[in-house]
C-alpha cells in the first residue's frame, strides 16, 4: 500500500512538473524566465538587485529539491533590464527551503506548544544578509539592493526589513503569510478577525503566539520600507491584513476586490497553457503571480525609484 501510495506521488508530482515546466535553482532571472545560475554582474554600480524569495509549503521543514516553479516567477522576469534611472534591474531568485529551524519541542505547520530555537525564517533572513554582503562586496551598491518574497517569503521580507532598515534599499512583499490557511479556515469572512485568530489561539497557540510575536516585532520600528500587496481572498492571510497599516512606512496596495486586475481577468501561464486564478484552489493566494499583475510594474518601479535616490 505504501508502495503504491508513493509511486501515484510521483506520478502527480511528475504531472504537475511537466505543465508547469521545471523548479528553478537560485540565480538570475532572465527576461524568459529561465535562471542563470552564478553571481556575476556587470557593471555592478549601475544594476538594482532584486532578490526574491520564494514562499514554503512547510514552515519549518527542510525541504530539499524545492523551490519555485518557472510560471510562478513571470512577473519577476517582466522587470528584468528594465530602467530606473539609467539603472538597470536584474532579479536573483534565492531558493533556501533545504533547511530547518531549531525549534526543540515540535516542528510542524502549525504548532501547539510555543516556540523553541531559531525559527527557519530567522535562518532565512540571515542567508538573505549574507546574500546581500556578497552583492555588495562585488560592488553593487547597498541601496540598489531590494528583498522581495511571495508569502512566506513575503513575511520574511518585512521581518528583515524591520530588523535591518539600513541593510538594503527597502523591500516588496506579496500576500505576506506563513501559518497556513488562517482566512478560510477560520471563517474571518463569517465572524471577523478577533473572533477568528481567538479560535486559532485556543487550537495552535505556539503557532499564534509566534505569529503575533513576528507582527509585534515588525510593528516596533519607527519606519519599515516595504511595499505590500494583498488581497482579501487569498485563503491565507488576506482578511488579517489590516495589521499592515499600523506599520510606520509600510505602503499597502490591496490588489483588488476579485480575481481582475483593471478589469482584466486574471490568468497563471506556463509552457503551453494558462489556467485562470479564480479556477485555482489558492488563487487568492496567486493573485501577484498571474499575468494581468504587470499592472503593477509602474507602481513597483516608482517605488524602487524612491528608494535608490
Amino acid at each position: 500500500m505504501k508502495k503504491l501510495f508513493l509511486i501515484v506521488l510521483f506520478f502527480i508530482i511528475s504531472t504537475y512538473a511537466y505543465a508547469n515546466g521545471k523548479i528553478l535553482k537560485s540565480g538570475f532571472i532572465t527576461k524568459t524566465a529561465s535562471v542563470e545560475e552564478g553571481m556575476k554582474v556587470n557593471d555592478p554600480k549601475n544594476k538594482i538587485i532584486i532578490i526574491y524569495n520564494h514562499g514554503q509549503n512547510r514552515n519549518d521543514k527542510a525541504i530539499k529539491k524545492e523551490c519555485i516553479w518557472i510560471n510562478q516567477i513571470m512577473n519577476q522576469a517582466s522587470l528584468v533590464d528594465e530602467e530606473i534611472n539609467g539603472k538597470k534591474i536584474m532579479v536573483y531568485n534565492f531558493c533556501s527551503n533545504d533547511f530547518a529551524g531549531d525549534m526543540s519541542l515540535e516542528k510542524g505547520w502549525n504548532f501547539k506548544t510555543t516556540y523553541e530555537g531559531k525559527h527557519k525564517l530567522d535562518k532565512r533572513i540571515e542567508k538573505n544578509l549574507d546574500l546581500v554582503e556578497k552583492f555588495v562586496e562585488i560592488g553593487v551598491p547597498r541601496k540598489q539592493i531590494i528583498i522581495s518574497g511571495h508569502s512566506c517569503g513575503g513575511l520574511l521580507t518585512l521581518m528583515l526589513l524591520a530588523a535591518h532598515p539600513d541593510k538594503v534599499g527597502g523591500g516588496i512583499s506579496y500576500m505576506q503569510a506563513c501559518f497556513g490557511k488562517l482566512s478560510s479556515k477560520y471563517k474571518v469572512k463569517k465572524v471577523g478577525p478577533v473572533e477568528a485568530i481567538a479560535k486559532y489561539t485556543k487550537k495552535r497557540p505556539g503557532g499564534a503566539e509566534l505569529r503575533q510575536r513576528q507582527i509585534d516585532n515588525i510593528k516596533k520600528l519607527n519606519k519599515v520600507p516595504v511595499l505590500a500587496f494583498t488581497h482579501p481572498k487569498d485563503k491565507y492571510e488576506g482578511l488579517l491584513s489590516d495589521w499592515l497599516e499600523e506599520v510606520p512606512g509600510v505602503k499597502r496596495i490591496i490588489i483588488s476586490e476579485d480575481f481582475k486586475i483593471n478589469g482584466k481577468t486574471c490568468v497563471m501561464k506556463g509552457k503551453g497553457w494558462e489556467e485562470k486564478l479564480s479556477e485555482r484552489k489558492s488563487g487568492g493566494h496567486e493573485m501577484n503571480m498571474g499575468i494581468c499583475f504587470q499592472y503593477y510594474n509602474p507602481t513597483i518601479k516608482d517605488y524602487i525609484a524612491s528608494r535608490i535616490k
